[in-house]
């Protein structure tokens, strides 16, 4: 496919610039989708503007990368994950047909016209649509860069790690990316919470919170909280993942688990 599409740079401020593989995934069906008013016919069926036809196996495929010159694919859980999260935050449509899962690109219309870059009405325009993707997008702006959790509505474990516990080199970049794989992304969410509650200041603090969740059996956020506090009874109401850092109840960022 050959041509151009545009976006406001305004991404680059969006809690979705540091989820790779969303990221990633938006980006080429978002530019991959029909660009002609008129819309195109495949294989029979007619897509309309802002629409692309692409199965979950065939993404998968598209979306491989070369890393220490191997290549590299994202699962098919996590490729579900992401476009349900963008389909959560009204950022793309899906529907199911024979010929694999059509995506709809939300406000696709607003994105490409020229008139709603301009700086005197591209706020204006983005949050008369009232979806939560153009309130989110300009929203983030206001976002305080202070050492607190977020309580944002969308929260990217990428983003929140490194503004609560430290910055991401590579390699603790990649093993975050399997983390999110193996947990999902509000397990970790809630582990970064965790470790942020404590001022961890270090990756293997965190990772460490993995793995102990990992060994226990926890698969959920609801199940994570009931293991922390029964830890806390155990243990005289002191959680202590590392030795070395003990503290008196946990916050979660929103609900407290604390005796």
């Amino acid at each position: 496919m050959k041509g151009a599409f545009q976006t406001s740079r305004e991404i680059f401020e969006n809690p979705i610039w540091t989820d790779i593989p969303k990221f990633r995934i938006f980006f080429y069906i978002y530019g991959n989708a029909v660009f002609a008013k008129e819309g195109t016919t495949v294989a029979g069926m007619h897509l309309k503007r802002g629409q692309f036809l692409r199965s979950y196996r065939n993404l998968r495929e598209d979306l491989a990368y070369i890393e220490n010159r191997s290549v590299k694919k994202y699962s098919l859980a996590v490729i579900k994950r992401k476009i349900d999260s963008l389909v959560k935050e009204n950022r793309l449509k899906t529907e199911e047909s024979e010929l694999g899962t059509l995506f709809t690109v939300v406000n696709y219309e607003i994105y490409q016209g020229l008139d709603n870059y301009k700086k005197e009405n591209l706020e204006q325009r983005w949050n008369a649509g009232g979806t939560e993707l153009e309130q989110g997008w300009n929203n983030n702006k206001n976002v305080k860069n202070d050492k607190n959790v977020k309580k944002e509505e969308e929260v990217s474990p990428f983003k929140l790690f490194e503004e609560n516990i430290c910055m991401l080199n590579p390699l603790n970049r990649d093993s975050l990316i399997d983390w999110c794989e193996d947990l999902g992304d509000d397990l970790v969410i809630a582990a970064i919470k965790l470790g942020a509650k404590y001022n961890a200041r270090s990756y293997k603090y965190v990772e460490d919170i993995f793995k102990e969740w990992v060994q226990h059996n926890i698969k959920t956020v609801e199940e994570a909280r009931i293991y922390v506090k029964e830890k806390n009874k155990r243990t005289s109401n002191i959680v202590d993942f590392s030795s070395k850092k003990k503290a008196n109840g946990v916050d979660w960022g929103g609900f407290d688990i604390s005796d």
